[in-house]
């Protein structure tokens, strides 16, 4: 009897499993017919493309011509932009300070108010009228931008640093923190840039709150100078002492050991004034590293590179951030308008084989 019951049970089980397994094996031939679909519209699009273009080769060609044609005479015509450049490096937070500075000078230019310019760059006149933009960008490679990604991570609570990625940093972190920055400018004389990159970082050397804050720096650094050199004074005068306890010492236990060691020995063994001698060495070289600072610590901004009296012909096309050569730029933009016409021309004649189906 149980095996009479049991039969229908089991068949109805298996008759479940395999209706599942079907619509499985169905849905995954939906799943690859539709990819393999999409892949092949894809392909025929691009077929289709190729033929396209060949059949317009010519037409697209001379459309790159006069592109070319249009982009040099346009060169030869347009009055010359030329350019300049210097490396400037911020011994102190100055980026926002920089960039807004910058912002601003452009601004005066847009407004073409140059008299306000040169007042707050507190040079003539002559110098900015002819002056077309200011730029200014971090120079920095990837490598050390990773570096600092390192640096910003170590100053993290534990807890956060597991939230932050380095996606998340470089959209969140501005370019004005670095320390190295390119100042640029563009002119319509070749000349006076020298008085101009002058003036703008003696303008921004002369920010009070920066100035403030460069007096509190040398005064700290001036501090703990004459701390360590009063401490060089006095371990000085404790090693004559202890030089002469040891020399009492010798005389008194000729031939017997002292308890002068050499470099090597065990650390129970060495003398305080090996100690001393040790620590000055240490106090000397934090002298050095306190002189580096104060230099360091003597301009807000200084440039670092070479002041250009003169720059170069700049004729190039600024195009989502990349930049073009004229020729290049119009022969391209040409052949694309070209192209986009001749594209809706077909898509025009498609339509009207519809026209009377509609």
């Amino acid at each position: 009897m149980n095996k009479e019951i049991n039969t229908p049970q089991n068949n109805s089980e298996e008759v479940d499993l395999g209706q599942l397994f079907k619509m499985i094996g169905n849905l995954f031939d939906r799943l690859f017919s539709f990819l393999g679909n999409i892949f092949n519209k894809l392909f025929l699009a691009f077929v289709w493309c190729a033929f396209f273009v060949k059949k317009n080769i010519i037409i697209l060609f001379i459309a790159a011509v006069l592109g070319f044609a249009y982009g040099f005479f346009e060169e030869r015509k347009s009055a010359p932009v030329f350019e300049s450049s210097v490396l400037i490096r911020q011994n102190y937070s100055t980026g926002e300070n920089l960039y807004n500075t910058i912002n601003y000078y452009n601004g005066l230019l847009s407004q073409k108010d140059y008299t306000a310019l040169a007042n707050e760059l507190s040079i003539d006149t002559s110098y900015v009228s002819s002056i077309i933009n200011f730029e200014v960008e971090a120079l920095i490679s990837e490598n050390q931008r990773l570096i600092e990604f390192n640096k910003y991570i170590k100053r993290l609570d534990s807890a956060l640093v597991s939230t932050i990625d380095y996606k998340d940093y470089m959209e969140n972190v501005k370019e004005y923190i670095y320390e190295m920055q390119q100042l640029t400018v563009k002119s319509k004389t070749n000349e006076n840039f020298d008085k101009v990159f002058d003036a703008i970082v003696k303008s921004l050397n002369s920010n009070t709150f920066f100035k403030r804050e460069q007096e509190k720096d040398i005064r700290q650094l001036e501090n703990r100078k004459l701390a360590i050199e009063r401490a060089l004074a006095e371990s000085d005068s404790l090693q004559k002492v202890y030089k002469k306890v040891l020399e009492k010492s010798l005389e008194t236990q000729k031939g017997s050991q002292t308890s002068i060691t050499i470099e090597g020995s065990d650390d129970k063994n060495k003398t305080k004034e090996f100690d001393l001698y040790k620590n000055d060495i240490e106090l000397r070289r934090e002298l050095v590293n306190i002189e580096r600072d104060k230099e360091n610590k003597q301009f807000i901004i200084e440039i670092l590179s070479n002041i250009p009296n003169r720059g170069f012909v700049d004729t190039s096309i600024q195009f989502l951030g990349k930049s073009f050569s004229p020729k290049v730029f119009f022969s391209a933009f040409f052949a694309f308008v070209v192209f986009t016409a001749l594209l809706m021309l077909r898509f025009v004649k498609f339509l009207e084989k519809y026209k009377n189906k509609v």
